[in-house]
């Protein structure tokens, strides 16, 4: 077990002396490999039997280590919740007057962004948890609310706008609904043995593209 430095997950077996900090893209990647190892104990064992010492334990961490990165055990899942925000972000700044959303959206939204293809199965099997589980329900509504801002710039840019104004943020909370929405669907009525990963991507590309289809048409 590390004594609970990242510079040991890092590079194990070695000295701390004179280690550089790790970088952004270190810290990003090393909270995402927290968060596929907290969906593999979830999704095998349940939340309520899973610990945080058994989630850093997965990734050669201390539990202290973790807590740095975490503040409670279901939050371990939220780079997973929140993987697609700053692609959508960017898709809706560059989609182009005359393109439909649905097609701006088709890369973000196709399985590479919203849920990484090859974590697409247990992020499915982590979505149907959080009908049950009130404290998973609470990171993926959190992981919403912390993009639907993000939109409502991202909307307001394309506009041209230097301020977002209500239009902007009511567009904004469409997108973010649809989306989530879509995936929720996707999800809990898909079991996981179900797809192959090629079935998978086109079925989530498919309910996503449904769902932003409704809210570009908006409220009649």
């Amino acid at each position: 077990m590390s004594d609970g430095s990242i510079g040991d997950h890092a590079g194990r077996g070695r000295g701390r002396t004179g280690r550089p900090p790790l970088t952004d893209e270190r810290r990003a990647a090393f909270r995402q490999e927290i968060a596929r190892a907290a969906v593999e104990l979830f999704v095998a064992q349940g939340v309520a039997a899973t610990t945080g010492e058994q989630i850093a334990r997965a990734v050669g961490v201390s539990s202290r280590t973790l807590w740095r990165y975490f503040p409670n055990k279901e939050s371990c899942v939220s780079p997973l919740f929140a993987a697609g925000i700053d692609a959508i972000g960017a898709a809706l700044r560059a989609w182009p007057e005359d393109g439909s959303l649905e097609d701006a959206l088709e890369g973000p939204t196709s399985g590479e962004g919203l849920t990484p293809l090859p974590q697409m199965p247990r992020v499915r099997a982590l979505l149907r948890l959080t009908r049950t589980e009130p404290g998973l329900r609470a990171v993926w509504l959190q992981a919403h609310d912390e993009a639907e801002p993000v939109f409502a710039r991202a909307l307001a840019d394309r506009a041209g706008l230097a301020t977002v104004d209500l239009r902007s943020h009511i567009q904004a909370a469409m997108l973010n609904a649809a989306l989530r929405v879509a995936v929720e669907h996707y999800a809990w009525r898909t079991e996981e043995t179900e797809s192959t990963p090629e079935k998978a991507r086109a079925e989530v590309t498919a309910t996503v593209r449904s769902a932003l289809g409704v809210a570009a048409r908006g409220i009649s």
